[in-house]
């Protein structure tokens, strides 16, 4: 197996940790059957694709001067700008993630690491792959420390310990559980979901049965005599080819009656489909217009507010925490997923920003591209203003100086006489 050999290894010796709840602290994966819905699929599709757009950087603030700064030589830029493992390219590592954490509530991502010594003798971590992780069960241990390591089972039964502080966790719907995102159960909780995908998964069945049903039996012919199934066929084939004859009467002796038998072919009306579908749009905070691409600015804003920003900051906080220690993070090392193809909304809005804040000198360079979601650029942190805005304390005595007329302040004597 490929990741065979890139995980540390675990402790010796480590127990079951303790949670608050006294739950035993295993957790398997379940929840997978609502991806059987093409609306499902479809929205979580619609999110993943659009996060798969953002571009992680490694930068650095400057704790006495505030400046951003993107570290030029850099093997963890590398990782986050094109390959995070030899496996899959940024992109696919994004949409990876995201698929997984609806589909468990909880992603784990293993950053594989070499540990360096340089002249001084200060180690430091060289990293060299990133992975997203797909465990099939997860326990929580704790050893006699207190250090947290968690134990994975993935599918075909191998498995793996490693330190919690080494992993890079993203839990959604983090609630009733100590420690694992979704339901109680520390699984993906689908249970209120299900019932409106049982409920839509029968309006289709039943609407796909009627259809067939009118479309099958169309009328009985009784034939008034007792026969054997040959002779049956052999009315029923009869009384087609009278019908099939093209004069739309169909003749018939004594012998045989036809009674017509109505079908219905019943719908459900559009009111009622858009309230099923809404309902399950509303649970990924997808709308409509999203999934066709006929979205507004102010819609997408929406979208963006409230489903992708969210992430966007844990991918950031979650990141940031594992890959730097505490001294870096103290230094000003973060990492930042930039969305400046993903939000392309309020333009209008922002170019107003521009033109009032950055040309007041309230903005620098930087602070203008972080506005569109761009990283910042080297001797970026510089403020321009217009020569068109002045001091309003001065602007009688600048609008003077430029007409040529002496500012008209009164002397030391004129003040005096005027008390």
């Amino acid at each position: 197996m490929l990741l065979d050999g890139l995980f540390k290894k675990g402790p010796s010796q480590a127990t079951q940790a303790s949670l608050l709840n006294n739950t035993v602290p295993i957790f398997s994966q379940y929840g997978r059957n609502i991806y059987a819905s093409d609306i499902v699929q479809t929205c979580i599709d619609c999110i993943a694709s659009e996060m798969s757009k953002l571009q992680p950087r490694h930068i650095r603030c400057d704790p006495n001067t505030g400046k951003l700064l993107t570290p030029a030589s850099n093997m963890l830029n590398n990782l986050l700008k094109r390959m995070p493992n030899p496996l899959m390219i940024t992109r696919d590592f994004i949409e990876k993630t995201i698929w997984t954490l609806y589909l468990n509530s909880n992603t784990w991502i293993y950053p594989a690491y070499d540990v360096v010594t340089n002249s001084k003798g200060i180690s430091s971590r060289n990293y060299t792959a990133i992975w997203p992780l797909n465990p099939m069960q997860t326990e929580w241990l704790e050893d006699a420390s207190g250090s947290i390591f968690i134990r994975m089972t993935f599918r075909g039964g191998k498995q793996t310990t490693l330190p919690y502080e080494d992993l890079i966790h993203l839990r959604k719907k983090f609630s009733v559980n100590d420690v694992m995102g979704g339901g109680e159960s520390g699984t993906v909780d689908n249970a209120a979901l299900l019932k409106v995908l049982s409920i839509n998964e029968t309006v289709l069945t039943g609407t796909a049965n009627s259809v067939t049903l009118s479309q099958g039996i169309r009328g009985i012919l009784k034939v008034n005599t007792t026969i054997d199934d040959k002779m049956k066929a052999a009315e029923r084939a009869a009384f087609m080819k009278s019908v099939a004859d093209g004069s739309g009467v169909a003749v018939m002796d004594f012998k045989g009656d036809f009674t017509p038998v109505n079908f219905a072919s019943k719908t459900i009306d559009s009111e009622t489909m858009k309230f099923i579908d809404s309902k399950i749009l509303r649970w990924f905070g997808v709308s409509v217009p999203i999934l066709d691409g006929t979205y507004t600015d102010a819609e997408y804003a929406a979208f963006y507010n409230k489903t992708l920003e969210p992430i966007i900051i844990s991918l950031n906080q979650a990141f940031t925490t594992v890959l730097f220690s505490p001294f870096e993070i103290a230094n000003g090392n973060e990492v930042r997923f930039y969305q400046n193809a993903l939000e392309l909304t309020d333009i209008k809005n922002k170019m107003l920003i521009c033109d009032t804040l950055g040309n007041r000198g309230a903005m620098s360079n930087n602070d203008l591209l972080a506005l569109f979601g761009l990283p910042p650029i080297e001797n970026g942190d510089v403020y321009y203003t217009s020569l068109n805005y002045i001091n309003v304390a001065i602007a009688d005595q600048y609008q003077l100086a430029r007409a040529g007329i002496q500012s008209q302040k009164p002397t030391a004597a004129e003040e005096g006489g005027n008390k």
